[in-house]
Order: C-alpha cells, then sequence, then structure tokens
C-alpha cells in the first residue's frame, strides 16, 4: 500500500512541478522587471536629489563669478585676466551658443537643462540678464565625486536581493496555494482509479469465466447476438480494467524478462481483440516476419493491447488496422480520425484525452510509454487527421 501511495504521489509531483516550475518563470521574470524598474526609479531619485543639493551651491558661485565677470566687463581695458575660483570652473558662451572663453574640462554643454551631470562632471547652465562680455550663458562645472552613485548601487543590490528573496518565498507560497486544486483532484482521482479497480475485479471475472463456458452452438440467433454484445463489453471493460491494475499495482512486481516470439503474442492479441474490431466492421491486415525480444511477457502485451485498443477505439467505422513486423520495428496503423501534428507531443501524457466521445481514463498510452522508457525502446507517432495514426516502436 505504501508502493502504491508512493507511485501515485510521483506522478502527482511530476505534474505539480511542471506547472510550479511554468508558473515561478514567469512570477520571476515579473519580478525582475519589476525589481529593475523600481531600481531605476531610485537611482533617477537620488540623482535628482544630489542634483537639487548642488544646485543650491553652484547658483551661489554662478551669483559669485556673474559679479567678478561684471567686474571684468567694466574694467575690461585694465583687466583682463579672466576670474577663475578653485571650487568650480566656469566658462562663457554668447546667445547663439558660441564659445567665448571656457576653462571646462568638458566642453559638451545642455544648453536646455540647468543642471545635469555628464561624464562625471556636474555641470550648471545660468542665463545671464545682462550681457558681461558679451556672454548670454554662464557654464559652473565641479568634479562629480561620484560617492552618491555608489551609495545608490549598495542600496539597490541590497535591497534588490533582499525584495527578490521576499518576493520569491511569497511566489512559492503563491504557487503552492493555487497548485493545491490541482494536486488534490489528482490524489482524488487516483484514489478513485484504484477504488474502482478493487470493485471491478470479482464481477469482471466472473463475466468472462461464464461467457467462455456458454454453448453458442444451441443458442438462437437472437441470444447469440447478445452474447457476443456482452462480450464486447467484457473485453473493453477488461482491457480498462488491466490498464488500471498495471497502473496501481502490477508496474511495482519486478521484471521477468524473457525471449518473446512477437508472432506469436501478436497473432493471439489479434485473436482476443477480433470480437471488438468486428463490431465496427475493422479488419486486420498483418505483415509480420519472425522477430524476438529480450522484455517481460506481461509488459508488452500491456504495451500491444494499449496500441491495438486504440487503434479500434479511434479507427472509423469498416475501417482497417494494419500490423506490420520487420526488422526490428512493429507498425501499428489505423485508417481513424487522427490527430493534430501540434497535439502529438502530448498523447502519451497521464488523462489525457484528445476525443471525449471516445476512450476511458487516457491512461493507456501513458503505459506504453512508460514501459518504451523502461526497456530504452523507441516510439515515434505519424497521424494526420481524417486519415489515420501510425504507432511505430523500434528497438
Amino acid at each position: 500500500m505504501l508502493a502504491l501511495r508512493s507511485k501515485g504521489t510521483n506522478s502527482v509531483l511530476k505534474s505539480e512541478k511542471k506547472s510550479l516550475y511554468r508558473f515561478l518563470a514567469l512570477y520571476v521574470t515579473m519580478v525582475i522587471i519589476l525589481i529593475m524598474l523600481s531600481s531605476l526609479f531610485y537611482y533617477q531619485t537620488q540623482e535628482k536629489l544630489f542634483l537639487a543639493q548642488q544646485r543650491a551651491t553652484l547658483t551661489k558661485y554662478a551669483y559669485i563669478q556673474t559679479k567678478r565677470l561684471k567686474v571684468l566687463h567694466h574694467y575690461f581695458e585694465e583687466r583682463r585676466v579672466y576670474p577663475r575660483d578653485e571650487r568650480f570652473k566656469s566658462a562663457i558662451y554668447d546667445i547663439e551658443y558660441k564659445k567665448i572663453f571656457s576653462l571646462l574640462e568638458n566642453e559638451t554643454i545642455h544648453f536646455d537643462q540647468e543642471i545635469y551631470i555628464k561624464d562625471d562632471y556636474v555641470h550648471f547652465v545660468k542665463s545671464l540678464d545682462v550681457y558681461f562680455l558679451g556672454a548670454k550663458y554662464l557654464i559652473l562645472e565641479i568634479k562629480d565625486t561620484s560617492t552618491w552613485k555608489e551609495d545608490t548601487w549598495k542600496n539597490i543590490i541590497g535591497y534588490g536581493l533582499l525584495a527578490f528573496i521576499l518576493f520569491l518565498l511569497f511566489g512559492l507560497y503563491l504557487a503552492k496555494l493555487f497548485l493545491k486544486p490541482m494536486r488534490d483532484s489528482i490524489v482524488l482521482l487516483d484514489r478513485f482509479i484504484k477504488d474502482t479497480t478493487h470493485e471491478l475485479n470479482t464481477p469482471l471475472s466472473a463475466i468472462l469465466a461464464n461467457i467462455e463456458m456458454m454453448d453458442t452452438d444451441v443458442m438462437v440467433e437472437k441470444n447469440r447476438k447478445k452474447l457476443t454484445r456482452i462480450n464486447i463489453a467484457a473485453k473493453t471493460v477488461s482491457i480498462l480494467y488491466k490498464d488500471l491494475t498495471y497502473l496501481t499495482l502490477e508496474q511495482e512486481k519486478p521484471n521477468q524478462d524473457e525471449v518473446i516470439v512477437l508472432k506469436e503474442v501478436i497473432l493471439d492479441r489479434v485473436e482476443y481483440f477480433d470480437i471488438l474490431a468486428k463490431s465496427k466492421m475493422i479488419t486486420f491486415e498483418l505483415d509480420l516476419d519472425d522477430s524476438s525480444i529480450v522484455m517481460d511477457r506481461r509488459k508488452f502485451s500491456r504495451m500491444i493491447d494499449n496500441l491495438m485498443s486504440n487503434a479500434i477505439k479511434y479507427n472509423k467505422r469498416g475501417g482497417k488496422i494494419m500490423i506490420t513486423l520487420k526488422n526490428n520495428t512493429l507498425s501499428i496503423e489505423d485508417t481513424g480520425i487522427g490527430v493534430e501534428e501540434e497535439k502529438i507531443p502530448f498523447m502519451f501524457d497521464r488523462y489525457m484525452r484528445f476525443n471525449q466521445s471516445e476512450g476511458g481514463f487516457g491512461v493507456g498510452l501513458s503505459i506504453v510509454k512508460k514501459i518504451v522508457n523502461e526497456y530504452a525502446l523507441k516510439i515515434s507517432v505519424y497521424s494526420k487527421v481524417s486519415v489515420g495514426t501510425r504507432m511505430v516502436i523500434s528497438w
């Protein structure tokens, strides 16, 4: 019972992990974008705060430099030395943005901005009301020490990482909260399948045993047809029962590998499914060479039964099933409804059904895939809507 629960839990965890990873990938992407936008806004805010602090100082320097320019303008004939200050560097430009004189380290000027940072220098642009020395613009320049940048980046990295971790933990909590209904549904479905499987065993065995013991030769045609329908229904349920039993019990059993003569097994299974095929007027076309494989006979039969069962269920009335065994390759092809190409990769997912009017729980092909993977076989699917589907197993 512990193994049963473990297997069911593993299938739940696998589905849950896929959904969890997809949710977290989207969630983490959104969180990173949010943190980046917040960091950009914080950086710009800190830059504006720094410039606001510098504006007060540079406004005072501009007032001092303007008075010096005024003095130089009135005594230009006597003094021809441009006023300098060790606290800042300056330049003057005329109304047409042409340089009159400059001591700036960085000559790139943005006249449409009052204060800005350019290549580690802070520029302050002052528009003069009186054109001293023909100057309309006074530009002051000081070195940006970048202290505010270092502090800002430390805060961005520190608080950013903290926020990312908190958001990630919150995302994990939300993901588990949202995925809980899915987990509960899958657990409930698994429990239902196990309980149903257990209850089906006795009545199904009794039905099949009694059908085999009945003498159809003494029956009237009407009763013979009724018995045939009962036999078809019983075998349909039997196939589903075997799948459910395999999922819940038998796959835990150790393998008993042996050399299997495939032609004999395939002919035996075709005979078993013949009554189901005839109910839809489906005919078998066989092209079987002698071939063998080493694997568990029970698992090989389970794999073939599911492929044949699907070929019958999803075939059209009056269709065909072509079974070919050649060169270590087994091909089972039907002339049924087919599957869209984009859905083929999902055909082997457990509980996946593409036709709600046919089929059981959608576990048959998932069993086939498990067995194929276990024995390192290869399965290929070729399907076209309204034409049919071909399953090819090679080893």
